[in-house]
């Protein structure tokens, strides 16, 4: 009897397999992003030299794998938790499946440690700034109504791909923000699409309580829309 399942001869097989294959979508979701028109000319791609096209293109590489990497750790993430642990120890190694791409590809050995010490360091700034992102978001929420444990959770679960799409597109704009809001709700809808799919395979299908995150979501970006 044959199978098209691979046969993994070990759990760190296993999450070695899974975080090369997250890498690569991480790669995946900036380079579709990267490559979008309106993106391209929200953030005058074509008028830049390639120097800062490559810098702007390896700032959303790292941006979705900071989300992944944020993403398993969530406190709100719902799995079995015989699973959690596994998780912990696959986000650890989502940074160096990347790095393993990229040396495969003949990326010189300065090079790598250079995205060695970047994903660490936008890993470090995006998950300190959650603290933050959650406080903005309940104070915001807060003064529409009163919060129920529903507006909480819902707070809760936006708050790793709020605090990296906030980071990733100040750096996108070397700290230049102003006037630029519309690049940002592209590349927050970006990120997001790309969160909610991750999470809802981890969750095995459990979409509910994303669909309510994602209304959030939305009216998030309204109240964006009338603040122009």
């Amino acid at each position: 009897m044959t199978t098209n399942e691979p046969a993994w001869e070990s759990l760190d097989q296993m999450a070695d397999a899974t975080a090369a294959g997250l890498a690569q979508a991480a790669a995946g979701s900036a380079f579709h992003l990267f490559r979008d028109k309106q993106f391209r000319r929200l953030a005058g791609i074509e008028r830049l030299s390639q120097v800062e096209q490559d810098r702007i293109f390896n700032e959303l590489v790292v941006a979705s794998i900071v989300l992944i990497m944020l993403l398993l750790e969530a406190p709100d993430l719902r799995v079995a938790r015989e699973f959690q642990s596994y998780l912990a120890g696959l986000n650890k190694r989502i940074p160096k499946a990347y790095v393993d791409h990229l040396e495969t590809l003949g990326i010189e050995s300065s090079h790598l440690r250079d995205w060695e010490k970047l994903i660490a360091m936008r890993y470090e700034e995006y998950a300190r700034d959650r603290h933050d992102v959650r406080a903005a978001a309940m104070q915001i929420e807060s003064s529409e109504k009163r919060l129920d444990l529903d507006d909480l959770a819902k707070i809760q679960m936006l708050v790793p791909v709020q605090a990296v799409a906030i980071g990733c597109h100040h750096h996108i704009c070397r700290g230049h923000t102003e006037g630029r809001d519309d690049l940002f709700k592209l590349t927050l809808r970006s990120l997001s699409m790309f969160y909610v799919e991750l999470r809802v395979r981890l969750e095995g299908g459990r979409i509910t309580p994303l669909t309510r995150a994602r209304v959030a979501l939305k009216r998030m970006l309204r109240r964006m829309g009338r603040r122009k």
